[in-house]
């Protein structure tokens, strides 16, 4: 464990490139739904990165995100997008339930492939994906992008550094008001709807970011009609690396929650305000109260999906098949304490 620094009088600058400099990939988008557009919105104007395909199971939805997002070309199926020789890279857009059998589609086309969170329904699929993805030897990241977000690196930073003393609680929360009508996918279980792997998956990954994989899990929570989880809530445990700390993580379909997120030592602590998984300000307070607060972000709100797939397409270039912000194995770790989460609130998947 690392000693405590003496309290600085202003944060550590980020250490995230530009998204414009990270040399141009070519993007195929499977799925044209809510958070594809999102990311060919942000890729469009914060990086040099290209949008050449999208594939859709509907022809009409395809030709209409083409439309909007300026897509040169659009497929009526998935197959037709992963064989396209134009497209190097493909994001996996789908709801939960079909990513592990389109990330290994693409695999099997050989494209490089990054994956919407949560990766998959669960740890066996993920473990699936990810030996496929390395047979092939194509790269393969799952897109968490808060992880590659410049306030995130400060929160590296810090804690690298010791700035907080001994760890010792962690609290993260994340929830959204998502009516059935409204989003019906969240309420299905054959899309493995749910707040866990949708909502809860950021402060669950968080929680491993900062502690890393917790020895003791326990998890509450309430369901919906349809039987997937309304709202959870868990506690982690016995980590290896920081003996004395606890997590306290909770995900909601029923409300929208501050979504802050706090890592306290016994001589500081850390502060990420709304939304904490967005790019944004870091808070970091010593034990007697003196603040000091980073610069405001450069990009905001899911314009901030521009630095994964800038971090992607540098791991390309590179030559590399996975990150070291966020490995595979990591990955899978999180999908395992997902799985023992439902295990323990029994939400069970069609088909699992």
């Amino acid at each position: 464990m690392l000693a405590a620094m003496a309290f600085p009088s202003v944060l550590p600058e980020p250490r995230v490139p530009d998204p414009a400099t990270a040399p141009p990939l070519n993007w195929g988008i499977l799925a044209p739904g809510f958070i594809a557009g999102q990311f060919a919105s942000a890729l469009r104007t914060a990086t040099r990165q290209r949008v050449v395909a999208v594939g859709s199971r509907s022809p009409e939805k395809a030709r209409a995100f083409a439309a909007e997002y300026g897509v040169p070309a659009a497929y009526g199926s998935y197959e037709q997008l992963v064989a396209d020789p134009q497209v190097q890279a493909v994001y996996v857009a789908s709801p939960h339930s079909e990513h592990a059998a389109q990330a290994l589609l693409a695999i099997e086309a050989g494209k490089h492939v990054l994956v919407e969170k949560s990766f998959t329904r669960n740890a066996r699929e993920a473990r699936r994906v990810v030996d496929a993805a390395r047979k092939r030897g194509v790269a393969l990241m799952e897109a968490m992008w808060a992880r590659f977000l410049p306030h995130t690196d400060i929160v590296r930073q810090l804690l690298a550094d010791g700035m907080l003393g001994e760890l010792e609680s962690l609290t993260a929360d994340h929830g959204q008001r998502l009516d059935p009508n409204e989003v019906p996918r969240l309420h299905d279980p054959k899309l493995a709807g749910g707040a866990l792997l949708d909502l809860g998956i950021y402060p669950v990954s968080f929680a491993a970011f900062v502690l890393g994989r917790p020895g003791a899990i326990l998890a509450s929570a309430e369901l919906t009609p349809t039987g997937v989880d309304r709202h959870v809530s868990a506690v982690f445990a016995r980590f290896a690396d920081h003996p004395h700390a606890q997590a306290l993580v909770n995900c909601t379909l029923a409300a929208k929650t501050p979504t802050t997120a706090s890592v306290s030592g016994r001589e500081a602590r850390i502060e990420l305000d709304d939304a904490f998984y967005q790019p944004g300000r870091v808070r970091l307070v010593s034990r007697t109260g003196v603040t000091i607060t980073s610069e405001p972000p450069v990009l905001f709100g899911h314009h901030g999906l521009a630095y994964e797939a800038a971090h992607f397409a540098q791991l390309v270039a590179d030559g590399f098949t996975e990150s070291p912000r966020l490995p595979l194995d990591e990955t899978v770790a999180i999908m395992e304490v997902l799985d023992e989460i439902r295990s323990q609130v029994k939400v069970r998947y069609p088909g699992e």
